[in-house]
């Protein structure tokens, strides 16, 4: 098995040391109660995600015109973090503009943010794909971001997303596949090349995934299993409904991911609209910051009818698993309820 590189923030349980003589670096000191939060954390935030580090959490969403980062120890108050728009997409060219879904991971000694654009002087699927930009300061608010261009996927498509298993690296996007919009993979040769060949590994195949006029799976996301199933969370329908809603991709201990016949669909969404919450959808993993906790956060709309814009705030909750080791991630919570915060928030 080749040399494991790579290190994610989405990786349940994975802590990163930032370099001890940043700025950011804290002394430790006793955990004190610090209160509860209310969802949405933001106004806006659709594509949210969240990269963890050693008890900092990194934070950024869609913004179409380029990437921000936001930085904190307290995730529940984000709308205080710091932050800084760390990318400006060129003016021409095939990532200039629709700057969407970002994801930041740490891989060796260095910071990716893996984002979607598409080409100057088009809007539509064909001249889509997934880019990256790397980043070798140790604090990835600072330092300079280089463009390494493209991901050399088999088709234009979006969504891209990487994790490590079992020695092995992988990216997972959604491609265009014809009229629908599945989900692939493929092995990383580095951080912004993939090597052999790619596979479709899941395809809209169920009513809930073809609603309002368009077959789409996409936003995926891994989450590592206590029993050491592999997971892979996906959106299914247009981000445009109401019944926006997350699915499940499962492979079970010791599956190779590569194969198409090792993943499993849960037959119904296992995140939907409910509580006034609609929408949900494009969703990523982190832990409390004294790892005891699991915590999903997603877009949703505040109403039903709004549509699939800029207003898609970020929610976020703890989940459970259940009796054979699948999340369970319940129904959304209400907006405007008070939750407890993560264990272990300063």
């Amino acid at each position: 098995m080749g040399k494991r590189y790579l290190r994610s923030g989405a990786l349940i349980g994975a802590a990163l040391c930032l370099n001890a003589g940043s700025a950011w670096a804290q002394a430790d000191s006793p955990a004190a109660d610090v209160g509860s939060y209310t969802n949405p954390l933001l106004p806006s935030g659709p594509d949210p995600w969240i990269t963890q580090v050693d008890g900092t959490y990194y934070y950024m969403h869609t913004q179409r015109d380029g990437i921000t980062l936001w930085r904190t120890r307290n995730i529940a108050d984000l709308a205080n973090a710091e932050q800084r728009k760390v990318w400006t997409p060129p003016r021409e060219g095939p990532n200039a503009h629709l700057i969407w879904a970002p994801e930041l991971h740490r891989i060796g000694k260095s910071w990716f943010l893996y984002y979607t654009a598409t080409a100057s002087g088009f809007s539509d699927d064909a001249h889509r794909g997934v880019f990256v930009l790397e980043n070798k300061a140790s604090d990835p608010l600072s330092g300079t971001w280089i463009d390494r261009g493209k991901i050399n996927t088999a088709h234009a498509g979006i969504d891209g997303t990487v994790f490590a298993w079992r020695g092995k690296n992988y990216f997972v996007y959604s491609p265009y596949l014809g009229p629908d919009s599945g989900l692939a993979i493929a092995e990383m040769k580095n951080p912004w090349t993939l090597k052999g060949r790619e596979q479709v590994i899941a395809m809209p195949d169920q009513p809930w995934e073809r609603l309002d006029g368009r077959q789409i799976l996409e936003g995926p996301e891994f989450l590592a299993g206590p029993r050491g199933d592999l997971f892979l969370t996906y959106s299914a329908s247009p981000c445009w409904s109401d019944d926006y809603a997350l699915g499940l991709l499962r492979a079970a201990p010791g599956a190779n991911p590569l194969d198409p016949k090792a993943w499993s669909k849960s037959p119904t969404p296992v995140l939907h609209k409910g509580n006034g919450v609609y929408a949900t959808g494009h969703n990523g993993f982190f832990k409390s910051p004294d790892g005891k906790e699991s915590w999903i956060i997603y877009h949703a709309n505040a109403a039903a009818g709004m549509k699939c814009t800029l207003k898609r705030a970020p929610h976020i909750q703890k989940f459970g698993w259940t009796a054979d080791g699948r999340p369970d991630f319940g129904l959304p919570v209400p907006e405007g309820v008070a939750q407890k915060v993560p264990s272990g928030t300063r």
